[in-house]
């Protein structure tokens, strides 16, 4: 276990983001120095009879997929040398016919450094064939590499790629690599395949339907029946604790070794190269998120977010991370994310500063 001071400090967090209305419950997992501790506060809604959360809690990840599992899955590919970084994108993806198809690379993909000019979640009313249609032909506002622009479309490319080249969807790939391997057997693509009572919701539509059980963000879940690469996992704490404990650990897991010790120095190493400001991203992982990560940003530290409210950061140097499941847009969305990212720097802060 954690230092009972720490574990004061993460339970004080927590409980005033509970009281304070940015979440209705939530799970954590802290890892440090190889030892974890998972905290759960709140319910599932508001309302009051709500579900006490607890480990068995299954959450809407959203973004957190382009990570975990999916830039996770293509650089396990480049690891055992089904997939290069500089290898071209049409080489697996010849359909796509988009301006400067010819010079995009898996390094793009796994950067965000192509700019897609354009949000898919304004094209969701289209149908799944349309709106993948959309994305293989769309032209690019300017050279791959030279421009960060987080996209969905870009982790869906990668997705697919990611089929193509294993001949199985990224469920069987994820399963395969990562989550039986590492004893996730609550988390999937299909959460029609998890327990329904323990799903907690999203989000309300305009409309007072709970979205929960189905993914949220909009895109993906117009793509259905198509699992893409940008969003659409679900899962719980516990499982999520293992990836965790993996990635802190240097990549390896009772030991297994998932990642080798190069791989894990590019997540959270600049990957970028040329003039990009203040602009960091590691491969497949995000850096010098100053909104997530405050203080801390410039500190070895890698890590994802989920619009949902979810959030993920890791120190090797420091040997410790934490996972945060919230549904913070429960019921609705907030005018700002001012408040849950308040709640992911003070986590961090809490492990790398006191």
């Amino acid at each position: 276990m954690l230092p009972m001071s720490d574990i004061a400090m993460i339970n004080s967090i927590l409980s005033d983001a509970v009281t304070n209305g940015v979440f209705p419950g939530c799970a954590c997992a802290v890892v440090c120095d190889g030892r974890t501790s998972i905290i759960t506060k709140g319910n599932y809604t508001y309302d009051p009879d709500s579900k006490v959360v607890d480990t068995t809690a299954i959450y809407d990840v959203a973004s957190i997929t382009k990570a975990i599992p999916v830039s996770s899955l293509a650089l396990k590919l480049v690891e055992i040398g089904l997939l290069f970084p500089d290898d071209l994108m049409i080489t697996y993806i010849p359909e796509f016919s988009g301006k400067f198809r010819e010079l995009i690379s898996i390094r793009h993909l796994l950067t965000q450094t192509l700019h897609f000019d354009f949000r898919l979640s304004a094209y969701s009313h289209l149908s799944s064939d349309e709106l993948l249609k959309r994305i293989l032909t769309t032209d690019l506002a300017n050279v791959p590499g030279t421009t960060f622009n987080y996209a969905n479309a870009t982790s869906i490319l990668l997705g697919l790629i990611i089929e193509r080249v294993t001949g199985k969807n990224l469920e069987q790939c994820s399963g395969e690599f990562f989550f039986n391997p590492l004893e996730m057997h609550s988390t999937s693509f299909y959460p029609e395949n998890l327990r329904k009572e323990n799903i907690v919701p999203s989000e309300m539509t305009p409309d007072g339907q709970r979205i929960c059980g189905d993914v949220h963000d909009e895109s993906a879940r117009a793509l259905r029946p198509l699992i893409v690469g940008s969003a659409g996992l679900f899962s719980t704490i516990n499982d999520l604790s293992h990836f965790l404990e993996m990635l802190v650990n240097g990549g390896v897991w009772k030991n297994r070794r998932f990642f080798e010790a190069s791989t894990m120095q590019q997540m959270g190493s600049n990957q970028l190269i040329g003039d990009f400001g203040d602009v960091q991203t590691g491969l497949g992982w995000e850096l010098n998120q100053k909104t997530s990560m405050g203080i801390c940003n410039g500190v070895d530290v890698f890590g994802k977010t989920g619009f949902t409210g979810c959030s993920i950061a890791v120190c090797c140097q420091e040997k410790c991370g934490y996972i945060l499941l919230s549904n913070h847009i429960f019921p609705r969305r907030r005018e700002s994310r001012d408040e849950i990212n308040t709640v992911r720097r003070t986590l961090l802060q809490a492990l790398l500063v006191t």
